[in-house]
């Protein structure tokens, strides 16, 4: 359990997958969680729901809280850094999960000495079974970096990366539920087109892509041992991934994911 109490500045969607995980998970009980969100209807439906305390201006949230959690868009965060960082001062410490925006860049908002972290989330962090990574700042130590990880590994898992890796983080982790929604909708077409009914097809899609997962998570081994063992010699699996490969799959996703990288490296760019 951590015995600081934490402020959440935005509860999009997911600032409230991280404020479920957090009380769901146990770490921080609801009587020490405030936020703070443009939505004003929303934030008071978490408060009756969840118990959390609700405040009505950051100014306030910050003075309240120990952690400063800042989940808002990239182009909010200056501005609402800039109008609250008198008061996040040492020992109170934040953390960000905003695309693309830099430590130096926070770090630049912010009072001398305040710890920071930059944090990168995806999507499946809405059911508990996100991806993070985390990048701490200049005075972020030890102490800092295992509570964001116990804050993320609430809602999945949770790793520690440099920077300069934050770009491949946001197109593998981040763009990557995309890539695999659309391989999923792909084998769900190709079962509707050979005469599953859409239910069906999506069903077996679904759970063939999570069942694969899992058994890559708990068997620990390589993809291709995996994957060796389900192809027979001449048989259906065989022909099919001479097909895959043949129309270029693998190289289309490695593909995807640079130039998803390049993307992000320009729009981090752009937001200096």
């Amino acid at each position: 359990m951590i015995e600081e109490r934490i402020g959440f500045i935005g509860i999009g969607n997911m600032g409230e997958a991280l404020l479920r995980g957090i009380i769901n998970s146990g770490l921080i009980p609801s009587s020490r969680i405030f936020a703070s969100d443009v939505n004003t209807e929303k934030l008071k439906n978490l408060s009756d729901e969840l118990g959390i305390n609700a405040v009505d201006n950051n100014h306030d949230l910050v003075d309240k809280s120990d952690i400063i959690l800042i989940a808002l868009k990239p182009d909010v965060i200056r501005v609402v850094l800039s109008q609250i960082s008198s008061s996040l001062r040492y020992p109170k410490w934040c953390i960000s999960i905003a695309a693309g925006v830099t430590i130096t860049a926070i770090e630049s908002l912010l009072q001398e000495g305040t710890p920071f972290l930059r944090v990168m989330p995806n999507t499946p962090a809405l059911v508990s079974e996100g991806m993070t990574a985390i990048c701490p700042g200049t005075h972020a130590n030890e102490e800092h970096l295992d509570k964001t990880k116990q804050i993320f590994q609430a809602v999945g898992k949770a790793i520690v990366l440099q920077e300069k890796l934050m770009d491949v983080v946001t197109a593998l982790s981040g763009s990557g539920p995309a890539f695999v929604f659309l391989i999923i909708e792909a084998l769900a077409d190709a079962g509707v087109q050979l005469g599953l009914s859409r239910s069906d097809a999506s069903l077996m899609a679904v759970q063939t892509v999570l069942g694969s997962s899992k058994m890559l998570i708990e068997t620990q081994e390589h993809p291709a041992v995996l994957k060796n063992k389900v192809t027979s010699p001449g048989g259906t699996t065989a022909v099919g991934l001479y097909e895959l490969e043949r129309n270029g799959v693998r190289s289309a996703i490695i593909d995807a994911v640079v130039s998803a990288t390049t993307r992000s490296k320009q729009l981090s760019s752009d937001s200096k």
